[in-house]
C-alpha cells in the first residue's frame, strides 16, 4: 500500500501524524510519501488550512488527526 502525506514545514499536527504512521508501518506493510504543499501553488491553495492529510492508495483516509488504532483499522479495511 502507498501512503501519501501532505504536510508543510512547522506543522505541528503533520509531525504527530507522522509519528502515528511511523508507528503503524511496523505493523502493517505501506510506503510512504511526504509532499510539503508549500512547494505547490495547486496544493497551497487546497489543503493550506487542512494539513496533515493522508492518502491511502490515491484515497484520503485522515484529515489533521488520526490515531493508531483508526489507522491501522482503516489501513487494514483497504487491503484486497
Amino acid at each position: 500500500m502507498r501512503l501519501t502525506l501532505y504536510t508543510r514545514p512547522g506543522c505541528r499536527l503533520c509531525e504527530e501524524m507522522k509519528a502515528v504512521i511511523g508507528r503503524v508501518r511496523g505493523q502493517v506493510a505501506c510506503e510512504l510519501d511526504e509532499v510539503d504543499i508549500s512547494s505547490d501553488e495547486t496544493l497551497l491553495r487546497r489543503y493550506r488550512h487542512h494539513v496533515p492529510v493522508l492518502l491511502a492508495d490515491g484515497v484520503e483516509v485522515a484529515r489533521t488527526r488520526i490515531g493508531l488504532a483508526q489507522l491501522i483499522e482503516t489501513l487494514a479495511s483497504r487491503r484486497p
